[in-house]
């Protein structure tokens, strides 16, 4: 019965941005490809961070796992704090549902979103300088566990506010701050020696250089100090939300 509960309710989330696809896989997609033509036009000649590697080579994979991240996170947020001012949070709470059903499903429907505007973002950016698959691996791992990361995150602060002003705080002074900052249009190395040290405390730099080694066999760090690093932060991550999960955080007010 859990399972059959989680899988409706996984599958009332992916629906839920499915039928309005046009905003949130779409407008993401074009958003990238803005950054895409306005940087890569810019800088092409003038940046090369890798050697051998052109420079929107370079931020295409950057592009795709800032897409990633960022719509993974809005999703599942979004759609509990919109269920909270909507009312019809109560339909959920009289489910024999248990805290790990909410969580698949919601963290599940996250993953598919992010997965699915970062593939949308390939796909359409991947035209204009095609990239190499040194160590694909790696892509689908940072992918995945980013994804996973960022949609527990999303749960947490969509547990916290209880309104969209809230919630955009939450989004505009952390989640984009991190991921501007994270290496998606540079190398950290390019950076002074303090301000790559700040860099590296910055968990989203770990999963963009690991995503990005998947492609060019280079990062920045070891690709296997990013794994350890991101699994850590996942593992954290998601036992901070089962954990408000299973507690009603400002769920049964």
């Amino acid at each position: 019965m859990t399972l059959a509960g989680a899988r409706t309710l996984f599958y009332k989330e992916v629906l839920r941005f499915w039928k309005v696809a046009f905003q949130t896989i779409a407008a993401p997609v074009l958003t990238a490809v803005m950054y895409l033509l306005i940087f890569g036009h810019v800088l092409e000649d003038r940046v090369q961070v890798f050697e051998g590697v052109g420079y929107t080579s370079f931020l295409i994979p950057g592009l795709v796992m800032m897409s990633v991240l960022q719509n993974a996170f809005a999703n599942s947020s979004s759609s509990l704090v919109q269920s909270k001012i909507t009312g019809n949070l109560v339909f959920l709470l009289v489910t024999p549902l248990s805290h790990w059903a909410w969580f698949a499903a919601y963290v599940g429907a996250a993953v598919v979103r992010g997965l699915s505007v970062g593939l949308g973002v390939y796909l359409v950016t991947v035209w204009f300088a095609p990239p190499a698959y040194a160590e694909p691996w790696w892509i689908v791992i940072f992918a995945a566990l980013g994804a996973g990361m960022l949609g527990s995150l999303g749960l947490i602060a969509g547990l916290w506010a209880e309104k969209f002003d809230q919630m955009a705080a939450f989004q505009n002074f952390i989640i984009m701050p991190m991921t501007f900052l994270s290496g998606v249009f540079y190398s950290v190395k390019s950076l002074p020696g303090m301000w790559q040290a700040v860099s590296h405390l910055n968990p989203f730099f770990y999963m963009i250089d690991g995503f990005r080694r998947g492609f060019f066999g280079s990062s920045d760090v070891s690709p296997w100090l990013s794994l350890a690093i991101v699994g850590a932060s996942f593992v954290l991550v998601s036992g901070l939300a089962l954990k408000l999960l299973a507690s009603g955080y400002k769920l049964r007010q």
